[in-house]
């Protein structure tokens, strides 16, 4: 394929994503806008629409109204399809389609895809975008029979289908929305092990990057992990316990005092593993301790996994940077993981990405904390959420102003994105100079 002829106006891969990411929205803003998305079957503002489709799209879950009462069934399947696209991508999706029509896959697509799916090497991408296809079906696949049938009990039978479809899409994808009405996600299930442990496991697989998950399935044959994939699993298993162990603490006596032990550890395993991705919840996440708002705040910063339907600054980019503060405090000059040493563009890059994560929420939380009542833990959970890509919420969203659903609506796609990728769609490109100047040291700290 000529890629003068596919791309005319020359566009960098950033700049594909963040065109592409934002004409997919706006398409699914204007068909939420139809009569027919709507249960009542009148007209949507565009700006419910929007912040919708973006919500959908970033795989975020923030609504200002609620997915199960609000939209008709035409309009949960706009909603499904585009959490579908954005949990996986438009490239991907568009190179799946191009796959089975026998089309030849170029290689500024390839290059598209790569910085797509975040990953460090072109080769393989296609093969990787075959095996992503196959494994979100059978995934989904499987456990939406298992929701079904648990919801066929409270539901009956057509509904529990859908209702088994939609929530497993939802929460492969990280994504949080939820049918089930009045925005009380799964508080109703906060103590049952079929839905808590179904949606969890869809939530880690989902989040864990799907070229750690094919690592992992390889493994058997391969007898080897990289680098990478050892330290995604071992910071997830680290924040999920961590979170769980930390969450159960704070709130055994207050918002979980009523439920038996095993509903305890339950809700208190489940808020962990949702709260750095997904944005479901089992307890009102407006009634937790303020204590328990921060940590969550600082799981949903931190994120899921590079490659992953999730959003935040990534667990590999935490856990560098947490290395790198080691090895520093050590005097040691390289920074080591498991007997490999991080390449210093690497070290840059984890703390460009943090810094440009706080620059983000900061400016946002400081915008929401005038345009919303001043109140500044649930401006900043707000805002941290939508970064994060997560959906959960104190309660402020479907409160939001015009000017703060439009602060939400930039930093979901920022969040989805990734700041970095932003950064470089909207910087100049300067060519590369063999001119370095001298030396000099500055006094810090």
């Amino acid at each position: 394929m000529d890629t003068k002829k596919g791309f005319p106006l020359q566009l960098s891969p950033p700049q594909v994503l963040v065109l592409g990411f934002a004409a997919v929205i706006l398409a699914g803003a204007l068909i939420l806008m139809l009569p027919v998305s709507s249960r009542s079957g009148t007209y949507t503002d565009f700006l419910t629409a929007l912040f919708t489709a973006t919500s959908a799209v970033c795989v975020t879950g923030l609504v200002v109204v609620d997915t199960g009462t609000y939209w008709s069934t035409f309009g949960q399947a706009v909603i499904l399809a585009l959490i579908q696209i954005g949990g996986l991508g438009f490239m991907s999706m568009a190179t799946f389609f191009f796959i089975l029509m026998g089309r030849r896959i170029g290689l500024k697509e390839r290059l598209i895809i790569q910085e797509s799916l975040n990953q460090l090497r072109v080769a393989g991408i296609v093969r990787l975008v075959r095996a992503v296809f196959l494994f979100t079906v059978l995934t989904e696949g499987f456990f939406a029979i298992i929701l079904s049938l648990r919801f066929y009990f409270d539901y009956g039978f057509p509904r529990c289908l859908w209702l088994g479809i939609f929530h497993a899409v939802s929460a492969f994808n990280n994504a949080g929305f939820d049918l089930l009405g009045d925005f009380r996600s799964l508080t109703g299930y906060v103590s049952d092990p079929v839905v808590t442990l179904s949606v969890t496991t869809l939530i880690i697989l989902g989040g864990l990057g799907f070229a750690t998950v094919m690592e992992l399935y390889n493994y058997p044959r391969t007898r080897r992990l990289s680098v990478h994939t050892k330290l995604v699993l071992r910071v997830t298993g680290w924040l999920i316990l961590c979170g769980a162990l930390l969450f159960g603490l704070l709130e055994w006596g207050h918002i979980l005092r009523d439920l038996p032990l095993s509903g305890k550890i339950l809700a208190s395993y489940f808020q962990a593993v949702t709260s750095r991705t997904a944005g479901f919840n089992t307890v009102d996440i407006g009634h937790l301790n303020a204590a328990t708002q921060f940590l969550i705040i600082i799981l949903m910063f931190i994120g899921a996994s590079p490659g992953s339907t999730g959003g935040g600054i990534k667990t590999t980019t935490f856990a560098l940077l947490g290395i790198t503060l080691w090895s520093l405090s050590k005097g040691k000059e390289d920074v080591e993981i498991f007997r490999r040493r991080i390449p210093p563009w690497q070290v840059y890059k984890a703390l460009s990405v943090t810094l440009w994560a706080i620059l983000l929420v900061s400016t946002v939380t400081l915008l929401l904390s005038v345009t919303e009542g001043g109140d500044f833990l649930a401006a900043l959970f707000e805002t941290v959420s939508a970064f994060g890509t997560v959906g959960l919420s104190m309660g402020l969203t479907p409160e939001l102003t015009p000017l703060g659903r439009v602060a939400i609506i930039f930093t979901m796609f920022a969040g989805r994105l990734g700041p970095l990728t932003l950064a470089y769609a909207f910087a100049q490109r300067r060519r590369k100079t063999a001119i370095r100047y001298p030396e000099e040291k500055i006094m810090v700290g």
